[in-house]
């Protein structure tokens, strides 16, 4: 089963690491896209805890990144949170 949301997260977190110049936040948004993708089509879906932390960590990134490169984190952020708002639990 895919996860849409966050199989679009971590599409658009792929495409933001390209355009950020902060090597280190390449490699953040690289490792959250990777995260995003392996949990979009995991046997079971993430859990509210997990989704938080990378919902702390895109909003660390979304004020660290380029004006382009935010926007495409925001966008990002907005799927997890709307895959998140569906999670049972909490």
């Amino acid at each position: 089963m895919t996860r849409d949301e966050l199989a679009t997260a971590s599409e658009l977190l792929a495409d933001a690491a390209q355009s950020v110049d902060s090597d280190d936040d390449s490699d953040r948004l690289s490792e959250l896209s990777d995260q995003l993708d392996h949990l979009s089509t995991a046997d079971e879906g993430p859990d509210h805890g997990r989704l938080a932390r990378i919902q702390n960590a895109l909003h660390d990134l979304e004020d660290s990144a380029g004006e382009d490169a935010s926007a495409t984190i925001a966008e990002s952020h907005d799927h997890v949170r709307e895959y998140r708002s569906g999670v049972e639990g909490v």
